[in-house]
């Protein structure tokens, strides 16, 4: 299943529950692209945020060679699911969908864990290292239990 992750500059949480899928796909051997972009052109070519990238590398994982990127329009037919992080990418995501199938892709990615309750990821840009770990952990969870879905569905 191809993932697409949304926040707002893609260089704090968008870019962390890709590298987080990425690695719960490497561990159940799941096949798939995981890519994560923004909606907002303010770091468009930047490497993650230096906070996001400690609290992945303490986690053993690295997103220091992302680069952020824009969503786009043919991002709609690359991945199967898209992702977004509140209610600001989710509107900024249906938005632009041409379609009812295209619309059908787009959730927020806590929902995973508490189904139907469009719980956000906050922005920790802001705030310190530890809004940071908390960002991690809610994406660690929601992420895995997404693998998990996944290899559950497939017989993995």
């Amino acid at each position: 299943m191809n993932v697409l992750f949304v926040c707002t500059g893609n260089i704090c949480r968008s870019p962390l529950a890709e590298g987080i899928l990425r690695q719960k796909y490497s561990e159940r051997n799941i096949q798939g692209k995981i890519d994560s972009c923004g909606f907002e052109p303010f770091h468009i070519g930047d490497s993650p945020d230096h906070r996001a990238q400690k609290v992945a590398r303490a986690n053993g994982i690295d997103i220091s060679s992302h680069v952020s990127r824009l969503f786009r329009m043919e991002d709609f037919e690359i991945f199967d699911q898209i992702f977004v992080m509140d209610s600001y990418h989710y509107q900024s995501v249906i938005r632009v969908a041409r379609d009812e199938t295209q619309r059908k892709k787009v959730d927020f990615i806590r929902n995973v864990v508490f189904p139907d309750q469009n719980k956000p990821v906050k922005d920790p840009y802001y705030d310190n290292f530890s809004a940071f770990e908390e960002v991690f952990e809610q994406l660690d969870e929601a992420c895995g239990r997404f693998a998990e879905s996944i290899t559950q569905h497939s017989g993995l």
